[in-house]
Protein backbone atom coordinates (compact mmCIF):
# COMPACT_ATOMS: atom_id res chain seq x y z
CA UNK A 1 0.00 0.00 0.00
CA UNK A 2 2.86 2.42 0.81
CA UNK A 3 4.48 1.71 -2.61
CA UNK A 4 1.24 2.55 -4.41
CA UNK A 5 0.82 5.87 -2.59
CA UNK A 6 4.48 6.76 -3.32
CA UNK A 7 3.98 6.09 -7.05
CA UNK A 8 0.89 8.31 -7.15
CA UNK A 9 2.72 11.15 -5.37
CA UNK A 10 5.63 10.83 -7.83
CA UNK A 11 3.20 11.04 -10.75
CA UNK A 12 1.67 14.23 -9.32
CA UNK A 13 5.11 15.83 -8.91
CA UNK A 14 6.03 15.07 -12.54
CA UNK A 15 2.74 16.60 -13.73
CA UNK A 16 3.41 19.77 -11.76
CA UNK A 17 6.96 20.02 -13.15
CA UNK A 18 5.79 19.57 -16.72
CA UNK A 19 3.10 22.18 -16.28
CA UNK A 20 5.51 24.75 -14.78
CA UNK A 21 8.20 24.29 -17.45
CA UNK A 22 5.88 24.94 -20.37
CA UNK A 23 5.95 28.37 -22.28
CA UNK A 24 3.41 30.28 -24.26
CA UNK A 25 5.35 29.71 -27.50
CA UNK A 26 5.20 25.94 -27.09
CA UNK A 27 1.48 25.69 -26.46
CA UNK A 28 0.93 24.04 -29.80
CA UNK A 29 3.32 21.16 -28.91
CA UNK A 30 2.29 20.92 -25.19
CA UNK A 31 0.40 17.82 -24.20
CA UNK A 32 -3.00 18.43 -22.57
CA UNK A 33 -2.26 17.50 -18.95
CA UNK A 34 -5.75 18.04 -17.50
CA UNK A 35 -6.89 14.43 -18.14
CA UNK A 36 -3.68 13.15 -16.57
CA UNK A 37 -4.13 15.29 -13.47
CA UNK A 38 -7.78 14.24 -13.17
CA UNK A 39 -6.92 10.52 -13.45
CA UNK A 40 -4.11 10.83 -10.94
CA UNK A 41 -6.31 12.59 -8.38
CA UNK A 42 -9.09 10.02 -8.89
CA UNK A 43 -6.65 7.11 -8.41
CA UNK A 44 -5.22 8.67 -5.26
CA UNK A 45 -8.69 9.27 -3.81
CA UNK A 46 -9.69 5.69 -4.61
CA UNK A 47 -6.63 4.31 -2.84
CA UNK A 48 -7.43 6.36 0.26
CA UNK A 49 -11.02 5.08 0.24
CA UNK A 50 -9.83 1.46 0.11
CA UNK A 51 -7.67 1.95 3.17
CA UNK A 52 -10.60 3.28 5.17
CA UNK A 53 -12.88 0.25 4.68
CA UNK A 54 -13.60 -1.15 8.13
CA UNK A 55 -12.92 -4.78 8.78
CA UNK A 56 -16.03 -6.78 9.67
CA UNK A 57 -16.35 -7.68 13.31
CA UNK A 58 -17.53 -11.04 14.57
CA UNK A 59 -20.20 -10.78 17.25
CA UNK A 60 -20.31 -13.58 19.85
CA UNK A 61 -23.25 -15.94 19.48
CA UNK A 62 -26.03 -15.29 22.00
CA UNK A 63 -26.13 -17.64 24.95
CA UNK A 64 -29.30 -19.73 25.10
CA UNK A 65 -30.36 -20.59 28.64
CA UNK A 66 -31.99 -24.06 29.01
CA UNK A 67 -35.62 -23.92 30.06
CA UNK A 68 -37.97 -26.53 31.51
CA UNK A 69 -41.39 -26.61 29.88
CA UNK A 70 -44.23 -28.36 31.71
CA UNK A 71 -47.39 -29.23 29.84
CA UNK A 72 -50.71 -28.74 31.63
CA UNK A 73 -51.38 -31.55 34.06
CA UNK A 74 -47.69 -32.49 34.43
CA UNK A 75 -46.69 -33.30 37.99
CA UNK A 76 -43.22 -33.82 39.43
CA UNK A 77 -43.22 -36.99 41.47
CA UNK A 78 -42.14 -36.54 45.06
CA UNK A 79 -39.70 -38.94 46.66
CA UNK A 80 -41.48 -41.62 48.68
CA UNK A 81 -39.94 -43.43 51.66
CA UNK A 82 -39.02 -47.05 51.06
CA UNK A 83 -39.42 -49.91 53.52
CA UNK A 84 -36.47 -51.53 55.21
CA UNK A 85 -35.50 -54.35 52.84
CA UNK A 86 -33.10 -56.12 55.18
CA UNK A 87 -35.93 -57.82 57.13
CA UNK A 88 -37.72 -60.91 55.82
CA UNK A 89 -39.69 -63.92 57.09
CA UNK A 90 -40.13 -67.26 55.33
CA UNK A 91 -43.05 -69.59 56.09
CA UNK A 92 -41.93 -73.22 56.43
CA UNK A 93 -44.93 -75.22 57.73
CA UNK A 94 -47.89 -75.45 60.11
CA UNK A 95 -46.85 -77.07 63.38
CA UNK A 96 -50.41 -77.24 64.80
CA UNK A 97 -53.96 -76.89 63.40
CA UNK A 98 -53.41 -77.58 59.70
CA UNK A 99 -55.73 -75.92 57.19
CA UNK A 100 -59.27 -77.37 57.17
CA UNK A 101 -59.23 -78.53 60.79
CA UNK A 102 -62.83 -78.90 62.09
CA UNK A 103 -63.53 -77.12 65.37
CA UNK A 104 -66.44 -76.16 67.63
CA UNK A 105 -67.65 -72.65 68.56
CA UNK A 106 -65.77 -71.07 71.52
CA UNK A 107 -63.09 -73.75 71.37
CA UNK A 108 -59.72 -72.52 72.59
CA UNK A 109 -56.63 -73.57 70.64
CA UNK A 110 -53.01 -72.59 69.96
CA UNK A 111 -51.84 -72.06 66.41
CA UNK A 112 -48.11 -72.53 65.79
CA UNK A 113 -46.12 -71.83 62.60
CA UNK A 114 -42.52 -72.73 61.85
CA UNK A 115 -40.77 -69.82 60.15
CA UNK A 116 -37.23 -68.73 59.31
CA UNK A 117 -35.47 -65.37 59.34
CA UNK A 118 -34.19 -65.37 55.75
CA UNK A 119 -33.41 -61.66 55.60
CA UNK A 120 -30.11 -59.80 56.00
CA UNK A 121 -30.82 -58.43 59.49
CA UNK A 122 -31.71 -59.96 62.82
CA UNK A 123 -35.21 -59.47 64.24
CA UNK A 124 -34.84 -57.23 67.27
CA UNK A 125 -36.66 -57.52 70.59
CA UNK A 126 -39.89 -55.53 70.38
CA UNK A 127 -40.85 -56.67 66.85
CA UNK A 128 -44.58 -57.42 66.74
CA UNK A 129 -46.40 -60.45 65.27
CA UNK A 130 -50.01 -59.29 64.92
CA UNK A 131 -53.30 -59.78 63.09
CA UNK A 132 -53.19 -58.58 59.48
CA UNK A 133 -56.66 -59.49 58.24
CA UNK A 134 -59.60 -61.85 58.52
CA UNK A 135 -61.12 -62.77 61.88
CA UNK A 136 -58.65 -62.09 64.72
CA UNK A 137 -60.31 -64.88 66.79
CA UNK A 138 -59.57 -62.88 69.98
CA UNK A 139 -55.86 -63.42 69.50
CA UNK A 140 -53.41 -60.95 71.07
CA UNK A 141 -50.34 -59.65 69.24
CA UNK A 142 -47.07 -61.38 70.07
CA UNK A 143 -44.10 -59.20 71.02
CA UNK A 144 -40.64 -60.67 70.54
CA UNK A 145 -38.67 -60.77 73.77
CA UNK A 146 -35.34 -61.74 72.21
CA UNK A 147 -33.35 -61.25 69.04
CA UNK A 148 -33.82 -63.75 66.22
CA UNK A 149 -30.59 -63.95 64.20
CA UNK A 150 -30.39 -64.34 60.43
CA UNK A 151 -30.99 -67.93 59.26
CA UNK A 152 -32.59 -69.14 62.50
CA UNK A 153 -35.77 -71.25 62.34
CA UNK A 154 -38.32 -70.13 64.92
CA UNK A 155 -41.81 -71.14 66.07
CA UNK A 156 -44.46 -68.44 66.37
CA UNK A 157 -47.50 -69.33 68.50
CA UNK A 158 -50.77 -67.45 69.04
CA UNK A 159 -53.62 -68.43 71.41
CA UNK A 160 -56.99 -68.17 69.61
CA UNK A 161 -60.68 -68.80 70.27
CA UNK A 162 -63.14 -70.13 67.69
CA UNK A 163 -65.86 -67.49 67.10
CA UNK A 164 -69.43 -68.33 68.03
CA UNK A 165 -72.39 -67.88 65.70
CA UNK A 166 -70.16 -68.16 62.63
CA UNK A 167 -70.04 -71.38 60.67
CA UNK A 168 -68.14 -72.67 57.73
CA UNK A 169 -64.62 -71.64 56.81
CA UNK A 170 -63.04 -69.04 59.12
CA UNK A 171 -59.72 -67.49 58.20
CA UNK A 172 -57.25 -65.28 60.08
CA UNK A 173 -53.98 -63.73 58.78
CA UNK A 174 -50.89 -62.65 60.76
CA UNK A 175 -47.64 -60.85 59.90
CA UNK A 176 -44.43 -59.61 61.51
CA UNK A 177 -43.62 -55.86 61.69
CA UNK A 178 -40.64 -53.84 62.91
CA UNK A 179 -42.68 -50.62 63.37
CA UNK A 180 -46.43 -49.92 63.35
CA UNK A 181 -47.80 -50.76 59.87
CA UNK A 182 -44.30 -51.66 58.61
CA UNK A 183 -44.87 -55.35 57.87
CA UNK A 184 -42.43 -57.71 56.22
CA UNK A 185 -42.17 -61.33 55.12
CA UNK A 186 -44.78 -63.99 54.35
CA UNK A 187 -48.35 -63.77 55.63
CA UNK A 188 -49.21 -66.63 58.00
CA UNK A 189 -52.80 -67.90 58.05
CA UNK A 190 -55.20 -69.94 60.14
CA UNK A 191 -57.97 -71.74 58.22
CA UNK A 192 -60.49 -73.72 60.27
CA UNK A 193 -63.96 -75.12 59.57
CA UNK A 194 -66.78 -74.67 62.11
CA UNK A 195 -69.83 -76.89 61.69
CA UNK A 196 -73.35 -75.73 62.61
CA UNK A 197 -74.55 -77.99 65.45
CA UNK A 198 -78.21 -77.33 64.53
CA UNK A 199 -77.80 -78.61 61.03
CA UNK A 200 -78.62 -82.31 60.76
CA UNK A 201 -75.87 -84.51 59.54
CA UNK A 202 -76.41 -86.60 56.47
CA UNK A 203 -76.79 -90.34 57.09
CA UNK A 204 -75.88 -93.04 54.67
CA UNK A 205 -78.82 -94.86 53.01
CA UNK A 206 -79.21 -98.59 53.93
Amino acid sequence: MKTKIFSILTLLVLVVLLFSCGTNNEQTNLIDLNPVRTEAVATFASSLTQTLVARPTISPAPTIEPTLTLTPGTEIAAATPTKNRCYNLLYLKDVTIPDGTKMKPNEVFTKTWLVQNNGDCAWAPGFMFSNFGGDPMRGAALKLSKSIPVGLKYELSIDLVVPSGIYGLIQSSWRMSYEPDMYFGDTLSVNIVVEDPNQPTATAAP
